[in-house]
């Protein structure tokens, strides 16, 4: 099952570090913008994830490879062995913070909270609109993910779930098209 979670992490980075977040609500591509696009990606799938049977058990090998994979950028940043703790530890902090703050206005159906939260944790060059269009994407990747098909695996619903996701962000109702498409 350890492989399941580092496939479905794996999903989770590559829907994070999709370029229209970065474009279109103006979220600045370093390592604070990441981190907090995987952490809401993070929170999506445990939403989810922990809800069928062995989801749990998932759930926790998911947060294993987070917490390993950001131990070891900590390490590749440069910070020294006693620094990586207290780095990893904050980290942590955050992830559960805002998987409070995200899951709680997700629940309620509260897309003005969530915006509001999505807010308080990301630094948006587009403001309330890039954290409006944060939340709208939330609760519709939720549903769609509610949604998915039984019988494949988390990455392949996060898979199946990402081209109709990404056709709204990219604005328009219009699916971006490369040049040999």
């Amino acid at each position: 099952m350890r492989q399941n979670a580092y496939r479905l992490y794996d999903a989770l980075v590559a829907d994070a570090r999709h370029p229209a977040f970065y474009r279109r609500c103006g979220l600045a591509d370093q390592f604070d913008s990441r981190f907090d696009m995987l952490v809401l990606h993070l929170v999506l799938a445990l939403r989810h994830v922990r809800q069928e049977k062995g989801g749990a058990r998932l759930g926790k090998q998911l947060l294993g490879v987070f917490f390993d994979d950001m131990d070891q950028l900590v390490r590749e940043s440069g910070v020294g062995d006693l620094g990586v703790g207290r780095r990893v530890r904050r980290m942590a902090e955050a992830f559960y913070g805002r998987q409070r703050a995200y899951d709680s206005a997700l629940n309620e159906g509260d897309e003005k909270a969530l915006a509001a939260a999505l807010a308080r944790n990301f630094c948006l060059s587009a403001g309330a609109s890039g954290a409006q269009l944060l939340a709208a994407y939330m609760q519709a990747r939720s549903q769609a993910l509610a949604g998915a098909p039984a019988g494949l695996d988390w990455a392949q619903k996060f898979a199946l779930t990402r081209q109709s996701i990404c056709i709204m962000l990219d604005g328009e109702g219009k699916q971006k098209r490369g040049p040999h498409t």
